[in-house]
């Protein structure tokens, strides 16, 4: 292969999703897996930005910044496959170089590296075994340890002149809001509206492309909500299912809310209303809310959110949503700790549940039982049981594990689930105590009290004895 010319480098840059994008420079021998590392990391959301000869120029600052040479931009070579479009990619500051040819270090210490015929500051490089099977997280993590330190010669937002324009500003955030027929939709994108988003329902599937397509081509700053159910003309949901999949892996941020509610609950608003539902215009409810329940599974299986409107009031509704999706504006994971009570059924949007009826249950001593768990009497009752601290702890060291991993495979929401017998007491003190760690963790969560308030009308009520002397 011929030498290249001075200002180019063999190797691969991948650019990091979201904004700003930060630089991964791969370099290693041929057949060292720089491609398949970066096929990888491509799946998962990044760009690639050149593959095989990298171009390089520093700015005035010091800082180092990486593109693909013009008959190179957005080709790459696959072994066994050939040469495949990428699309073209912006120049992008380059903030961490992975080794492929080096060992791993159990603990490394990186080591300044410097590209030949260039003066810019030291980026730090590492030892990578690029075929393990976490490589991809590894190097995603790699990134975030070593790569994003002031100090690094990547922190510059503007290319030198000999380098190409950056990307294109973000686009707007877009909301798909779905669900079964008298769930809430038509309150929910009233409350977004309110939130300052642009509204549209019942949207033609034909005329939502064109708007998906054409939201960030004008003036227009708010973000998109646009409502789709089994009204929408030619609705079905698999096809839409696949179009939000390659919207998101396109790089649009596009999110899908599906609203739920249980078929008892359905039946009596339908009722209570007088309204026909959609698909059952001569039969009882029931069997339209089967059918439709059938016909939007492939939504709700797929939704980044899923709020569950059974016992919900419409006010209670629309505080939910801004609480929900009015704190999500920056990207972050948006994570909800709920408490409830097994009695009366898991929630219906849970992601994650753990269940506290394993601690001693206040509600068998008589001075706490009318409190609950968000009383310091009650908490202390619940914190003294031997089980509690462990407990707690290991739950918070499993949140705080998984919670990045959802966040960079795309997951917008998540709901953590506290339970108990009533939803009053423990369930009450220890999703209290789950949000406090993980906001000293660096993740803000809402803390929700599902059963607080039916629990409060059944406490005056004195319960049975327990059936086993000394239970509780």
């Amino acid at each position: 292969m011929n030498t290249p010319p001075p200002d180019t480098i063999h190797g691969t840059v991948v650019a990091s999703p979201g904004t700003p994008a930060r630089g991964l420079l791969l370099l290693g021998s041929p057949g060292a897996g720089k491609s398949d590392l970066a096929l990888r990391l491509i799946d998962r959301g990044w760009q690639l930005v050149a593959d095989d000869r990298v171009a390089l120029a520093a700015d005035a600052a010091g800082r180092l910044w990486a593109a693909a040479p013009a008959a190179l931009a957005g080709q790459m070579e696959v072994r066994g496959i050939g040469i495949i479009d990428t699309g073209r990619a912006a120049a992008v500051p380059l903030a961490l170089v992975l080794d492929l040819d080096a060992a791993p270090e159990r603990l490394p210490d990186p080591q300044g590296w410097q590209a030949p015929g260039h003066q810019h500051h030291p980026l730090p490089r590492l030892g990578f075994a690029p075929f393990a099977a976490s490589a991809a997280i590894a190097a995603e993590r790699a990134l975030r340890l070593h790569g994003l330190a002031p100090d690094n010669g990547a922190m510059s937002e503007s290319p030198p002149d000999t380098a190409p324009a950056p990307a294109p500003a973000e686009r707007l955030p877009m909301l798909v809001v779905s669900g079964m027929s008298g769930a809430g939709k038509s309150t929910t994108l009233k409350a977004l509206e309110d939130m300052g988003y642009e509204v549209v329902d019942n949207l033609p599937l034909a005329l939502a492309e064109a708007l998906i397509a054409g939201s960030n081509s004008g003036p227009e700053t708010r973000p998109l909500a646009f409502g789709i159910d089994i009204r929408t003309r030619a609705f079905a949901a698999e096809p839409l299912v696949d179009r939000l999949r390659a919207l998101k892996h396109a790089g649009t941020d596009i999110r899908l809310l599906y609203l739920d509610c249980a078929d008892d609950a359905l039946v009596r608003r339908f009722s209570e209303t007088r309204r026909r539902h959609p698909l059952a215009q001569d039969r009882p409810a029931v069997d339209g809310i089967t059918r439709e329940r059938n016909l939007t599974a492939p939504l709700r299986r797929w939704a980044d959110l899923v709020i569950d409107t059974s016992d919900l009031s419409a006010a209670d509704l629309r505080r939910r949503i801004a609480a929900r999706l009015g704190v999500s504006a920056d990207g972050r994971l948006t994570i909800t700790v709920q408490s409830f009570g097994f009695a009366n059924g898991l929630p219906r949007n849970a992601d994650l549940v753990f269940d506290m009826r394993f601690l001693s249950n206040p509600h068998w001593e008589p001075a706490l039982r009318p409190l609950t768990g968000e009383d310091a009497a009650v908490a202390a009752h619940v914190e003294a049981d031997p089980a509690y601290a462990p407990a707690v702890d290991r739950i918070a060291d499993l949140l705080t594990t998984l919670l990045p991993g959802y966040g960079r495979e795309g997951k917008a929401y998540l709901t953590i689930a506290i339970g108990c017998t009533g939803g009053r007491h423990r369930s009450v003190a220890v999703a209290r105590a789950i949000t406090a760690r993980l906001e000293a963790a660096g993740h803000p969560a809402v803390l929700e009290h599902r059963d607080l308030d039916r629990a409060a009308s059944e406490a005056a009520t004195p319960p049975a004895a327990p059936l086993v002397a000394g239970a509780g």
